[in-house]
């Protein structure tokens, strides 16, 4: 073997294990999936809304929850540094709310952690559900996540997407799409293939036993994510559960934009300290469920995950010029091909809603045009923190 087929091994390493992990995960994803819900009394539960200037919207999803959820579940909104009249909506509608009112500490973490402690004193729930403020609940999904995760004793994420929307422009239909791939075929991989999910924002259940103590207290830009560690670090690893379904508007022009680089560069931040301690933990004390979350987070979104499959090929092909082995290339090159016919099944699985056919062959403009955001991520420290995601409605984008 030579030393160019030797450095050629070691450039499409790594690359090659991304591209399996994903392919492995859309395809177990992909697979015909068994309900396991069981019919379990329902535990008092509260839900937590975390809420800043959602006054546009915030009456029409109270209203929805309501509509659909057990009159025995509570709901609590948490007004967190609102300039407008969201927290006085809230009052008008009947629902519990406390404000907060801290600038120099942003974010859901911080507005969780606040509702947390007013649960706190006196009798605290059996369980605490999360949604967003701008988001929907299809059917009874509250009560069945609250029911699975005290029956479990486990945290327990729903299947949390975007609603699909095939006018919309290409760039945003495409976004929705790996949404869709990301949140609901690789989280039925993960669970199949490691009895682990990824917590994803709105849509979780977690037992008050596990709430009380968890991290949430932070300006993380992915803090669902950072919880989904935490919780599988001390050994309770959420479970996902796809018949309970949240769906929330896509944003679209620069609003879109800004939610990519945030919630890309949450995940990228979360993965580069949790990566490699949750693979360690999981082969040290063969926790599958360590393991194979700590594989999930090695995984970059989608667009990067094929930049940088594709760079690679070009890099190995370059030294097959200087003498290494071409077969070091055409693994690589197999290992896209997978990938890639992986991606275009689940879209024709379960995709098809989300992205038009037309749309889906823009991908590699897409994906091309991702490189100034990657650029700026990798290029610089991010000082902005959190930043709310525009509304249809708002004037302007709150800071």
């Amino acid at each position: 073997m030579t030393v160019a087929t030797i450095i050629a091994l070691l450039v499409a390493a790594i690359p090659m294990l991304l591209l399996i992990v994903f392919t492995a995960e859309v395809i177990a994803g992909l697979l015909p999936q068994k309900s396991s819900v069981v019919k379990s009394p329902l535990p008092r539960t509260v839900v937590l809304i975390p809420a800043y200037n959602e006054a546009a919207g915030i009456g029409a999803m109270i209203t929805a929850l309501r509509a659909t959820t057990d009159p025995a579940i509570e709901l609590l909104v948490i007004a967190d540094n609102c300039t407008d009249d969201t927290a006085a909506l809230v009052r008008a509608a009947g629902v519990n709310v406390v404000e907060r009112n801290d600038p120099q500490r942003r974010g859901k973490g911080y507005a969780l952690a606040f509702g947390r402690d007013h649960l706190a004193v006196g009798s605290p729930p059996d369980c605490v559900v999360v949604i967003d403020a701008d988001c929907t609940v299809a059917g009874a999904g509250i009560d069945t996540l609250a029911r699975e995760a005290m029956r479990l004793k486990r945290a327990v994420q729903a299947c949390y997407l975007l609603r699909p929307d095939l006018t919309a422009s290409p760039k945003a239909q495409i976004s929705s799409f790996a949404f869709l791939v990301k949140n609901l075929v690789r989280q039925r991989g993960m669970t199949r293939l490691g009895n682990v999910s990824a917590m994803t924002g709105a849509g979780m259940a977690i037992p008050w036993a596990v709430f009380r103590d968890a991290p949430l207290a932070n300006a993380e830009l992915a803090e669902d994510m950072a919880l989904g560690v935490w919780l599988t670090q001390i050994g309770r690893a959420p479970i996902f559960l796809d018949s309970v379904c949240i769906w929330s508007d896509a944003a679209s022009g620069g609003a879109l934009m800004i939610q990519r680089h945030r919630w890309e560069l949450g995940l990228m931040t979360i993965a580069r300290r949790a990566v490699l301690p949750l693979i360690a933990r999981g082969l040290m004390g063969r926790s599958l469920s360590k393991l194979w979350l700590g594989f999930h987070l090695l995984v970059p979104p989608l667009a990067l995950l094929f930049i940088i499959a594709g760079t690679t090929l070009v890099v190995t092909l370059l030294l097959a010029l200087a003498g290494a082995s071409l077969w070091v290339s055409m693994l690589l090159l197999l290992a896209l091909a997978v990938a890639g016919s992986a991606t275009i099944a689940a879209w024709h699985l379960a995709g098809r809603d989300q992205i038009s056919a037309a749309a889906l062959w823009r991908i590699p403009l897409y994906v091309a045009g991702k490189l100034p955001l990657y650029k700026k991520i990798f290029g610089r420290r991010d000082t902005d923190g959190w930043v709310r995601t525009r509304r249809a409605g708002d004037k302007d984008i709150p800071r």
